[in-house]
């Protein structure tokens, strides 16, 4: 927990201890001007500010969770997008005002001290108010980002009477603490959580569909690391790095740390010319006490300010969440465990609704909202960690729905069936067994098998041809046999490490495409389009040859998660996307686009298997796929003439942007098969 609570953590303690002495000031300038009898207007401000704040988290919290799905990643990306901004603002604004802090509060207390309850209590409010805001705002983000509240809290709670401590004290001047240097600590290292948070609110807006570029990936480390490992999920907890992230992220990150990061360095370097002691709370004898001041109504009931201001920040909170709640028939909490699966779940009304779903048990569970009846499921949430709750959206149609509760390790529970009537009928997700996709993965083992035979008939004739000295003739048959390969994409799982000897990239090499661990069908490529010598790739293609005799041999023995078929639809044109159609793989034949070929008709052969079971869920899934990969195949086809393959780089720039439009459009089309054919302990 202490990865997604560290960053709270970092952000309650430094937005604590701000809030801290900015309310130690008052009080110290209050004491010290023999105006005791003011303080309680002061802690009335704080507490209005503490009730704002919380009025507004609360807000936010609940605002949200009555959103679309799509809404609910724009309205995310949006805020992580001013949490962003008003921590950065925060961070220089404290570099900056540091020096003068002191000053400036006492310059408005005594300024307040001439006028009634009302100045005092506003002045300790903004002083306070700002800091509470920034808090709620970036404490809901980071809870968002974690997919879970409790760490984010815990974190945040800590940080919080942590500073609370450290205030006092200061205060009481029993702590000695260099307050320049800790504020520029933290505020480096919350520079750096908002980068993070940046790059999670740009991926929320490009799920939304309000920025594009969701489907081209920087990087995709998921086939070499563990998301569930510690270290990945330190790593993501604490930095909001991700194993796979778009290029829009990557970039929003190391744009935004670099740059801001260089100006808050160079910032407090600037500032050592002139030093200046920290913010500092003074004792009430380092000053003479001026005239008290009798402060307007006096004859006010004391409770009537404070119970105001308190109390008008709550209602307004309560009727804006009672305002987007109230369409929201079915948004009540709804229990996920063993023993009380579906707990809380009334008679909804038809139509979208949000439903929170609180694991009350002690295991990681998945919750399906299905038809009793077929299994069929409207909605899920996998992974609902013990203790926690998250929002599930579905739309109600007439009909009978239940729960079904499955934890991990333990037994599947089913509730009590609500019928729904009024409603229109709403399309359900019939779901897959692994005894379904049995039959497509036995055909496409076969196809595997089949092709895994040509292709190392084919290696043997490069090796053949290489062994002579015939290099042209290697060429040809090197194209023939890469496009067989790549026309198998969809058991890359599969084939594990070999595929990385088989059609690994140069990357991460030390010495690129000279590197002695660079092999495969790219290693050969590069030699037979640099003018090798015969002898220098005949290891090259006797290794080629080797690996594909293994990888026939090895085939048929491994295992092939069922899962893993319908994820693979979508993978394969992925990696066309993020390799070939950028020109990645390329070694210097110039023959991406036929690769790109090879891969729709992997992945065509691939649909053909799934189409029986995608037609029962949803057929017009593959009416859009199938026009969608004519369009693609049209405009690849087109790049080929009577003289070969047109090099990507040598294609005119309207028909690439056309191409990788047409190929970003297909993914977005494909993208529903994965979810669509999951397998479900539902079923």
């Amino acid at each position: 927990m202490w990865d997604e609570a560290f960053p709270s953590f970092l952000i309650g303690l430094r937005e604590g201890l701000e809030a801290g002495l900015i309310v130690s000031i008052l009080v110290a300038t209050l004491v010290r001007a023999g105006q005791k009898g003011r303080l309680p207007q002061v802690w009335t401000g704080v507490a209005a500010a503490v009730a704002l704040s919380l009025s507004f988290g609360a807000v936010l919290t609940f605002t949200a969770a009555n959103l679309s799905g799509h809404a609910q990643e724009a309205f995310g990306g949006v805020l992580s997008l001013i949490a962003v901004g008003f921590v950065t603002a925060m961070v220089f604004w404290m570099r900056r005002s540091a020096r003068t802090l002191s000053a400036d509060l006492k310059e408005k207390v005594q300024a307040s001290l001439t006028m009634g309850a009302g100045a005092l209590v506003f002045t300790s409010f903004l002083a306070v108010a700002r800091e509470g805001l920034e808090t709620s705002l970036f404490l809901w983000t980071n809870a968002r980002t974690a997919g879970e509240s409790t760490g984010p809290l815990i974190g945040a709670a800590v940080g919080l009477l942590l500073s609370v401590g450290l205030c006092w004290g200061l205060y009481r001047r029993a702590l000695k603490m260099n307050l320049t240097k800790f504020f520029t600590i933290t505020g480096a290292g919350l520079i750096v959580v908002a980068a993070g948070v940046l790059g999670y609110g740009l991926r929320d807006l490009q799920e939304s569909g309000l920025v594009g570029g969701g489907s081209t990936y920087a990087f995709d480390l998921s086939g070499h690391l563990d998301a569930s490992s510690w270290y990945a999920t330190l790593v993501q907890g604490t930095l909001n790095l991700t194993v796979t992230m778009t290029v829009l992220q990557v970039v929003g990150y190391i744009a935004y740390l670099s740059i801001v990061m260089t100006l808050f360095v160079e910032g407090v370097r600037g500032g050592k010319a002139a030093p200046a002691a920290a913010p500092a709370v003074a004792k009430p004898s380092e000053a003479a006490k001026p005239e008290a001041v009798k402060p307007v109504g006096a004859g006010r009931p004391r409770w009537v300010l404070p119970t105001a201001v308190i109390a008008v920040p709550v209602v307004v909170a309560g009727a804006v969440i009672a305002v987007s709640d109230g369409k929201q028939d079915g948004s009540a909490t709804v229990a996920v465990s063993e023993k009380e699966c579906g707990k809380g779940f009334g008679s909804p009304q038809p139509g979208q609704q949000v439903f929170q779903m609180h694991n009350t048990g002690d295991k990681v569970s998945e919750v399906y909202l299905v038809n009793p009846g077929s299994g069929a499921v409207y909605g899920e949430i996998e992974g609902l960690a013990p203790g926690t709750t998250r929002a599930l959206t579905a739309t109600i149609g007439s009909g009978d729905y239940a729960w079904r509760c499955v934890p991990t390790g333990g037994t599947s529970v089913t509730s009590a069936t609500v019928h729904v009537t009024g409603g229109a009928e709403v399309k359900a997700v019939k779901p897959v067994s692994e005894d379904d996709l049995k039959a497509p993965l036995d055909s496409y083992k076969d196809y595997v098998n089949k092709g895994l035979a040509t292709l190392m008939t084919q290696t043997q004739k490069i090796q053949a041809d290489v062994r002579a000295g015939d290099l042209a003739t290697a060429k040809a048959d090197w194209l023939t046999a890469h496009l067989q390969y790549a026309s198998l994409g969809a058991a890359y799982g599969t084939f594990a490490d070999l595929d990385k000897k088989i059609d690994g990239r140069p990357d991460g090499y030390a010495d690129k495409e000279q590197d002695p661990g660079f092999t495969g069908f790219l290693r050969l490529e590069y030699g037979l389009w640099h003018g090798r010598s015969a002898a220098d790739l005949t290891p090259v293609a006797d290794e080629l040859a080797q690996n594909v005799a293994k990888l026939v041999h090895d085939f048929p023995g491994q295992d092939f998660d069922p899962g893993d078929l319908p994820l693979r639809a979508h993978e394969i044109l992925e990696n066309t996307l993020q390799f070939e159609l950028t020109g990645d793989t390329d070694m210097g034949s110039g023959t991406s686009l036929a690769t790109t070929q090879a891969n729709l008709a992997g992945t065509q052969e691939l649909l053909t298997l799934l189409q029986p079971l995608l037609d029962e869920r949803d057929p017009q899934v593959l009416v859009r796929v199938n026009a969608g990969m004519k369009r693609v195949g049209d405009l690849v086809a087109a790049a080929r003439t009577a003289d070969g393959w047109t090099p990507l780089d040598k294609l005119p720039a309207d028909t690439r942007r056309q191409l990788n439009g047409a190929t970003g459009q297909l993914l977005e089309d494909l993208s529903p098969v994965p979810a669509l054919l999951e397998i479900r302990k539902a079923a």
